[in-house]
């Protein structure tokens, strides 16, 4: 590997413009307005696959945006490892949060800020470029396929269809992905876990039109009022969730695997300085780990209503709305989550309004054993590039899409990211560390050399 090592450090600055001129691109999938620009960011996409020396790259159209697809088979008889990662974003606002804009990427600190730059472009342009750096030292071991995607962060509703029409073209023996975190830089990781989604938008509507506070307030429901009651009940004194149903067919670990997952370096000082935050809030009985890794949720990511503007204004809102996410554990199915939601949160509205409840998008819980040849293959890389073995985790968030890989193409995936959980994804100021970025590209290649061994080991 030294002479990769050799190419990274003669080319890593040409890598970081082209990151940075990718990031420049508001892919923002979203909202229609960035229509264009995603489309713009796919062909961005395709053209470095081409340029590293990828075969047959085209841009797979779907009901929504394109898939990037690429390859480069070099043996029929050898593995093949398909790279997943989606070239989208998530949508920049508030930006008066930002201390530089989203879209005009900034190094401060040996960080990259911009919307994108660990969520995902960052993570998946290093799939890119370390593919570049094996392809332009003929020590590409293996076969490889890239499927890039622009709907991750709206649910990736145009996927699914694409998995189950193209099972032979995307034939492979594992799923390789960074869209996940590792501990510190320090201490690399592996996730073995991802929760589950169910996403839902709820309105309350009372009176026909908006009402003078002083005419009618005290005699017509308030819709914000009452929304505002209605999802204060959805949990109880001890922080769990109360709809009828919710817990049970969720997963109980025992309590040696409990502690076992313990034992991953956690700071709660550090963690309560770094959010500025007097004291953490979850389900009782669960660390603040736990509570992020192998417990459900239910969380309001968005309320409005009435009058939100400069000033005052005695209104009584019409209607009051609120977006809601459910991040799900292993055995919880995102269907069944969000009709029992629908159920019982109509049943708790009272007869003065009337609710609607729309469900925007879900995704499946994940679960990779640790004995997969593919999850040695990353331990084995890691530890190369880290001088360190990662410890397996349970990460909080969702990519739905990993438990469709595993049902349509009976593929185990493997999620080694590179990101810190410090690199506020989703959040103002998204950053993402040139030493992660770096790393990753250096990391990458070891995977395909150890996946290819032990491969070939296990057939033999």
């Amino acid at each position: 590997m030294r002479q990769l090592n050799t190419y990274l450090d003669q080319h890593k600055e040409r890598f970081l413009d082209e990151l940075l001129d990718l990031l420049r691109i508001p892919s923002v999938s979203a909202d229609s307005a960035y229509a264009d620009d995603v489309v713009k960011t796919a062909k961005f996409v395709a053209q470095s696959l081409r340029d590293a020396g990828a075969d047959a790259v085209e841009l797979c159209p779907t009901a929504g945006y394109p898939i990037v697809y690429g390859e480069k088979i070099i043996d029929p008889a050898l593995p093949t490892v398909l790279v997943y990662g989606h070239y989208d974003v998530q949508p920049p606002d508030p930006l008066d949060l930002w201390n530089s804009p989203p879209f005009e990427p900034v190094i401060k600190d040996e960080k990259i800020y911009a919307r994108g730059a660990c969520d995902d472009k960052g993570q998946m342009y290093m799939h890119v470029k370390a593919f570049e750096m094996m392809m332009k030292n003929d020590c590409l071991p293996c076969n490889v396929k890239f499927m890039i995607e622009g709907e991750e962060e709206v649910g990736s509703d145009n996927l699914p269809p694409f998995l189950r029409a193209n099972v032979e073209k995307l034939k492979a023996d594992v799923v390789l992905v960074s869209d996940t975190s590792i501990i510190a830089n320090d201490q690399p990781s592996i996730t073995t876990g991802l929760r589950g989604l169910s996403y839902v938008e709820v309105e309350v509507t009372g009176p026909n039109i908006d009402l003078h506070s002083g005419t009618y307030g005290g005699a017509v429901a308030n819709p914000v009022n009452v929304l505002c009651k209605m999802i204060a009940s959805l949990h109880d004194e001890d922080r769990h969730i109360t709809i009828p149903g919710f817990y049970d067919n969720v997963e109980v670990l025992s309590d040696e695997v409990r502690a076992e997952m313990g034992k991953r370096p956690f700071s709660l000082d550090a963690y309560k300085e770094y959010l500025n935050i007097n004291d953490v809030y979850g389900e009782a009985g669960y660390s603040t780990t736990e509570r992020t890794s192998i417990r459900p949720t239910l969380d309001v990511n968005g309320m409005w209503g009435g009058y939100i503007g400069e000033g005052a204004k005695t209104v009584l809102p019409s209607k009051a709305s609120a977006k809601i996410s459910m991040r799900l554990v292993p055995n919880q199915s995102s269907e069944r989550i969000t009709e029992l939601f629908q159920k019982h949160f109509e049943s708790i509205a009272p007869p003065s309004v009337r609710v609607k409840v729309s469900p925007h998008h879900g995704g499946e819980p994940a679960v990779t054993p640790i004995d997969n040849i593919g999850y040695k293959a990353a331990v084995k890389a890691m530890t190369a590039t880290f001088g360190k073995a990662p410890i397996p985790t349970r990460e909080g968030g969702s990519i739905p899409i990993v438990a469709l890989f595993e049902e349509v193409l009976g593929l185990k995936t493997i999620l080694m990211g590179f990101g810190l959980n410090s690199d506020a994804i989703h959040s103002p100021n998204e950053h993402y560390g040139l030493f992660n970025y770096y790393k990753g590209i250096e990391t990458i290649p070891y995977f395909y050399e150890a996946f290819t061994e032990l491969s070939n080991e296990s057939a033999s």
